[in-house]
């Protein structure tokens, strides 16, 4: 049942309310500011069909092929096939996108390990999320995740302010449950479905709460509005070919953000994954990224690669690159890139066995991986800036190295011999300003900064799943104490 890139554009064109720079969206497939994103969704469907790249895109079962990035995984071997075609859509792409899919249906395999939670609440919520598991795998939607509120005032109990702040249930009926409130997600607007649930444990000591919720929200539905936020694509020059030519990374990546608004939206029974009781809500907000963190943190990786080749180029078409300084700063960039690596790998290698029998990377190497990606992210930027050197922010646009007056002056001080000519160092230079320097390069270091839960958020995901016992034991027997300290 795997879909086509055209199919994929099809599911789209079904009404929902779309708006962005305050204008109403007919069809977000060819709206200029979405449509990039939904070229790159519609072309990594389209490469699970070609027959150069099927064999690495899909598996197959009892006949029929599926999406590998949706597969459960129950061997190491799940990881390593997924992970080679995360690696060959980027390079296919040229270029990193986040938001695909096959990073947040993991989120749904973790509340599917606490099934023997759910199945003490309601035994129907179990198998429910089952069966939506097998329903991704089988129907191939574009599924996101709907996380984050707009907060108000958090100094604030949901129910002391207004209580839209955060989604909550506000009506049961025969059919499901109806309700209201607004949630952040990157691609909702453009996506088929989304997993939606509580961003934080604001219900106390409650055993039961409105906020403590869990459910699959089609994009579709009524009730719902996408509200984007403005795109980068065409945002920057009056032309939009100088600027697909300035900015080729801004002009083909750019995943839309959106703010989902639920206005009394029906969630029917089947849809609802769990529901008031804040033990599930609590579970799923402590393991939600136990698999879902390794394709995001093989994207980082992926983002590195795109930051040391740029800063590589930029340095060998000046001849700089045998200098022992720069080749510093370029193996501290290999370092930080390697360690992601080694982490993604050594997660595979020491794969545990989740709840529920699945493959699930090793928490603590695989958490211990994000933070070394992530914080380390803006300084490894900031060294990539200082080898590409200050004309990746005074290089005039594309438009002044081709109009006639202006042509001679750019080949003139700007070829450097018959290898590098002007056309080329102008590519170069406008691949590091969009990757390091541009309102793009910013928002997305923000993006993956904060995307996958905060820096606090990272750090106690791995205070809670390292092994505290062994260095423990081991400081505890150098120093010869008794056991009454155990």
């Amino acid at each position: 049942m795997i879909r086509t890139g055209e199919q994929f554009r099809d599911s789209l064109r079904d009404g929902r309310e779309i708006w962005i720079n305050g204008e109403r969206v007919e069809d977000p497939s060819t709206h200029p500011q979405i449509k990039p994103a939904v070229d790159a969704r519609a072309y990594i469907y389209d490469m699970q069909h070609d027959t150069k790249t099927k064999a690495a895109m899909t598996y197959e079962e009892n006949g029929e092929d599926f999406a590998i990035g949706l597969r459960l995984p129950f061997e190491q071997q799940d990881w390593q096939d997924k992970r080679d075609a995360v690696d060959l859509i980027t390079h296919n792409l040229g270029g990193v996108v986040t938001r695909v899919g096959d990073e947040t249906i993991g989120e749904m395999w973790s509340l599917w390990d606490g099934k023997d939670i759910l199945n003490e609440i309601d035994p129907r919520f179990a198998e429910n999320i089952e069966r939506h598991i097998h329903q991704a795998i089988k129907f191939d939607p574009f599924h996101v995740s709907a996380n984050t509120d707009p907060k108000g005032d958090r100094s604030k109990a949901p129910q002391d302010q207004d209580p839209d702040m955060l989604v909550h249930v506000v009506k049961e009926t025969d059919a499901g449950i109806v309700i209201r409130g607004a949630k952040f997600e990157t691609a909702a607007a453009y996506s088929n479905q989304a997993f939606l649930k509580p961003t934080i444990a604001n219900w106390g000591d409650s055993e039961l709460s409105d906020y403590a919720l869990g459910c699959i929200v089609k994009m579709d539905a009524p009730g719902i509005k996408h509200i984007c936020r403005s795109g980068f694509a065409g945002a920057s020059g009056a032309c939009p070919r100088a600027n697909q030519q300035d900015y080729p990374l801004a002009n083909k990546f750019d995943e839309i953000d959106t703010l989902m608004i639920l206005d009394d939206v029906l969630v029917p029974w089947e849809d609802v994954l769990f529901y008031q009781h804040t033990k599930a809500a609590s579970f799923i907000r402590a393991t939600l990224h136990r698999y879902s963190a390794f394709p995001y943190v093989q994207r980082t990786l992926s983002y590195a690669d795109l930051i040391i080749g740029a800063a590589l180029w930029n340095v060998k078409q000046t001849g700089l690159e045998k200098q022992q300084a720069v080749q510093e700063k370029l193996s501290e960039l290999a370092v930080w890139r390697e360690g992601i690596n080694a982490f993604l790998t050594a997660a595979i290698a020491t794969a545990e066995t989740s709840p529920n029998g699945l493959a699930m990377p090793n928490q603590s190497l695989l958490f211990s991986g994000r933070v070394h990606a992530l914080t380390n992210l803006p300084k490894m930027m900031h060294l990539a800036r200082e080898l590409c050197g200050g004309q990746i922010c005074v290089t005039p646009d594309a438009n002044t190295f081709a109009a006639a007056d202006t042509k001679p002056w750019m080949d003139k001080f700007y070829s450097i011999n018959e290898k590098w000519v002007a056309d080329d160092r102008r590519k170069l230079l406008a691949l590091a300003r969009d990757l390091l320097n541009s309102d793009y390069a910013g928002h997305r270091l923000t993006f993956q900064l904060f995307a996958q839960s905060p820096p606090f958020a990272q750090l106690a995901a791995v205070y809670r799943n390292f092994d505290w016992d062994g260095p423990l034991d081991f400081a505890h027997k150098a120093a010869g104490l008794s056991d009454r300290m155990k």
